[in-house]
């Protein structure tokens, strides 16, 4: 069994960030996050822990829902989703994200898709994780150019939900919620503090030593390349392969 590549240590980060919820959700387009909640449920069953539900929009196999977006929603005003994924075209230190475009509303230099209910689930799943594998200051701004949802609320307001974590493609910040910002836990392997400060652009904590973001072990790595990409191949046939081909690539 040869090392965990960059995308593997990334879907078992997200397994370990999700660890005691009992239903994810998950978007469409998102197949990193989807990985990590099968993962997640894999691990589960193995130890013989409370069985974990995953509904991921756009699958068929894994989707309790039967009317989309809608049913989405209403679940997670019940307070039966536990755990939900956002990201970004701009993500900013205090949790804010931006879905609409960069530049000055509403003459955006760039637009994106928008926010649909980004808003919504923000404020009522309690583990927000923002994902976005791009770790830029392009991406990770200062101060997001439009508020699509904000990560934290005036007191007085209520509010279940919000960041939980941000996890890049090179390191995983956990959210300060009584401080309103980021602090960094982990750097993922091939990466350094150094890099992170540099390509980072807001101001974050960090503990005075950082460590490596865990890999998952032979164990664990032989069920996501076995059973999880089986599953994952259902939904993301496309990015399994591109899975497939990036392990072998690495153990040849």
């Amino acid at each position: 069994m040869s090392e965990a590549t960059a995308r593997e240590t990334l879907i078992f980060t997200i397994a370990r960030l999700l660890e005691g919820v009992r239903h994810v959700a998950v978007g469409a387009s998102s197949p990193i996050p989807a990985a990590g909640a099968m993962l997640l449920r894999a691990l589960a069953e193995r130890r013989g822990g409370e069985a974990v539900r995953i509904s991921i929009l756009g699958s068929a196999e894994h989707n309790f829902f039967t009317q989309g977006a809608g049913e989405l929603f209403d679940c997670a005003a019940q307070g039966r989703i536990d755990a939900f994924f956002l990201g970004g075209g701009q993500i900013d230190g205090a949790g804010n994200i931006n879905l609409v475009g960069s530049g000055d509303y509403p003459n955006s230099d760039v637009r994106w898709p928008g926010s649909f209910g980004s808003a919504f689930l923000y404020y009522v799943v309690p583990r927000v994780i923002l994902f976005r594998e791009e770790h830029t200051p392009r991406v990770l701004v200062e101060k997001v150019d439009f508020i699509s949802a904000p990560g934290t609320s005036p007191a007085g307001i209520y509010r279940v939900g919000g960041p939980y974590a941000l996890l890049t493609g090179a390191a995983l910040f956990a959210f300060e919620k009584d401080k309103g910002r980021f602090r960094l836990e982990s750097v993922h392997p091939g990466h350094t503090v150094d890099e992170i400060n540099a390509s980072t652009g807001f101001a974050f904590a960090a503990a005075p030593s950082v460590g490596a973001t865990p890999k998952p072990d032979r164990e664990t790595l032989a069920l996501l390349r076995g059973r999880i990409l089986d599953e994952l191949a259902e939904t993301y046939p496309q990015f399994a392969e591109v899975l497939h081909a990036d392990a072998a690539g690495l153990a040849a």
